[in-house]
């Protein structure tokens, strides 16, 4: 059993996945997958896009942020920063990890009801 609610928690998760769809180039992958541990559900989405350097990692969950190498593609920067949002008032958490030219894993972890 998972402890969320559902329209919420179902839309950060879509917003990453969203970005992922986004800013992978055509012929690139994208990997969604699910594991349940002891306390959290960890949800990962994991793409091959232009990836995110280390220091603006932090940036990218800001309202309205947009990196300015992205800016020819459609979008006004505020669906990670919804998603965060989102997971953070519902006391979970996101993480994320990507190295540029290779793409991104962004984290949801959400606790076990």
């Amino acid at each position: 059993m998972l402890a969320h609610d559902r329209k919420w928690t179902s839309e950060a998760p879509f917003n990453i996945l969203d970005n992922a769809v986004k800013y992978t180039p055509t012929g690139g992958d994208i990997q969604v997958s699910v594991q349940s541990w002891e306390f959290y559900v960890k949800i990962n989405i994991t793409d091959s896009g232009k990836g995110i350097a280390e220091g603006r990692q932090g940036m990218i969950f800001k309202r309205f942020y947009r990196q300015e190498e992205v800016h020819d593609i459609e979008g006004i920067g505020i669906g990670l920063y919804l998603g965060r949002e989102i997971v953070t008032m519902q006391g979970r958490y996101s993480k994320v990890a990507s190295t540029v030219g290779y793409g991104s894993r962004f984290s949801v972890f959400l606790p076990h009801g």
